[in-house]
């Protein structure tokens, strides 16, 4: 299977994009890792929610670039991945503090 890399990640880009939208149609801060819960205390945690499943959504354009990427190099794939990532979290910083 030669394109195993590029089908993989459109399904984790998938994966993340269902997560986001049920994070932002429901704004259900219980839908959180319970991990993460006792470290975060937001204001309005609806709002918060709504930011952060648009950083989700946001970082799930990175694994969708690199698997349309796959199909013609790996390694230019995986560092547009990891590129895309970085790109994400810097401009998903911005989105969250805005909350």
């Amino acid at each position: 299977m030669d394109n195993g890399f590029s089908f993989l990640m459109f399904a984790f880009s998938a994966a993340l994009l269902i997560y986001a939208g049920l994070l932002a149609l429901t704004k259900d801060y219980r839908m959180l890792p319970l991990r993460i819960r006792p470290s975060i205390k937001p204001k309005n945690r609806k709002q918060y929610v709504t930011g952060l499943a648009k950083v989700i959504a946001l970082v799930a354009v990175a694994p969708a670039l690199s698997g349309a990427t796959g199909f013609l190099s790996i390694p230019v794939a995986v560092f547009v991945l990891i590129s895309g990532i970085i790109a994400a979290i810097l401009l998903g910083s911005g989105i969250v503090r805005k909350q």
